[in-house]
């Protein structure tokens, strides 16, 4: 069975609530209506209840009728909802006016709704850029315990079986800290461990903490911090598999791992990859997706109590299919967590 089908099957079997706030958007609505089909999560729309009846009669959307739908200018819940943000946000200067106007606003709706347990995850990005997605995220949901820099992971699925999980690794931070500093690197070492683990579903991440240098092979500031942010991170998680830093063959690659860092139980043996930037993530992925011929699916965002995920604006009815698959997975992660 492929990955997909596993994240899939997973969300199904304890399934959560998930908030669509972009309801009207076509690809999120087609998407919408295939994961209630599928019965992959119960899902919350959020926009005008008569547009989006409308628009699924017109696209022969037989199951939007199962979804929960929240209006967000005639909400019941509107003033408990705009009081909270404004003492949320009361160091900020918010005052109750402004929160009653952002919580007409879909995407702090959603999130709201998060917070006061209503749903257990969010998805947009459709219509919405990333700064606009994170934004109410982070100002009411907050990040994890102990998380204070908030990742991407990417999924990548690649042809050349003998690497990784089966030819599957988790690759971080590939979407949000430009230039993390050791302890930000230890947090998306551990985040990512988490998102492998309970999205692509590894038994035992192995994690790998990449540089251009293995083992003092080469010296630089840079690799001082890689360094610095594995020694971190075996002392937060003593339980992690983790090793570096390591160049990417000798993470992947058993008889170069062999020898350029013998005796490491990760060289050569790596299934998360763990980047020292976001140029390097970011160029890294998409090199193995376009001349690999790898499936990349994410990027995931991780470090938030509750998963708030981001689509690209290009995204197809796919993406948003099984990105609400991988959130449902997050949020059940997260209830046993945080």
């Amino acid at each position: 069975m492929d990955l997909l089908q596993q994240i899939v099957d997973r969300a199904r079997s304890n399934r959560q609530r998930i908030v669509l706030p972009e309801a009207t958007e076509e690809r999120t609505l087609r998407a919408a209506d295939r994961a209630l089909r599928d019965e992959i999560a119960d899902i919350i729309l959020v926009g005008n209840p008569t547009e989006i009846h409308k628009l699924a009669e017109a696209w022969g959307l037989d199951n939007i009728g199962k979804a929960t739908i929240v209006d967000p200018l005639n909400n019941p819940k509107a003033e408990e909802y705009a009081a909270l943000l404004a003492e949320l946000r009361k160091k900020k200067g918010m005052t109750l006016a402004q929160a009653r106007e952002l919580v007409k606003n879909p995407l702090y709706l959603g999130c709201m709704i998060i917070k006061t347990e209503g749903a257990d995850g969010q998805i947009s990005g459709a219509l919405s850029t990333t700064g606009e997605t994170l934004r109410p995220a982070l100002q009411i949901i907050k990040c994890a315990p102990g998380v204070t820099c908030v990742s991407g992971a990417m999924l990548l699925i690649t042809k050349a079986k003998q690497y990784g999980e089966d030819g599957i690794v988790v690759m971080g931070d590939v979407a949000v800290t430009p230039m993390p500093d050791a302890d930000q690197l230890s947090q998306i070492a551990i985040c990512t461990a988490q998102t492998a683990q309970c999205v692509a579903g590894f038994a035992e991440p192995r994690v790998a903490m990449l540089s251009f240098s293995t083992k003092g092979s080469a010296s630089h500031e840079v690799v001082d911090k890689v360094v610095e942010a594995t020694r971190f991170t075996k002392q937060r998680a003593p339980e992690l598999k983790i090793d570096g830093e390591l160049q990417a063959d000798a993470a992947l690659v058993p008889a170069v791992g062999q020898k350029k860092a013998p005796g490491s139980a990760i060289a050569g043996n790596a299934n998360v990859l763990i980047v020292p930037n976001l140029e390097v993530g970011n160029i890294g992925y998409k090199l193995v997706q376009r001349l690999g011929d790898a499936i990349a699916i994410g990027p995931i965002l991780q470090g938030i109590a509750r998963p708030v995920n981001d689509l690209s604006r290009g995204c197809s009815i796919d993406d948003v299919y099984y990105m609400i698959a991988i959130t449902a997975c997050q949020a059940q992660d997260a209830k046993l967590t945080h």
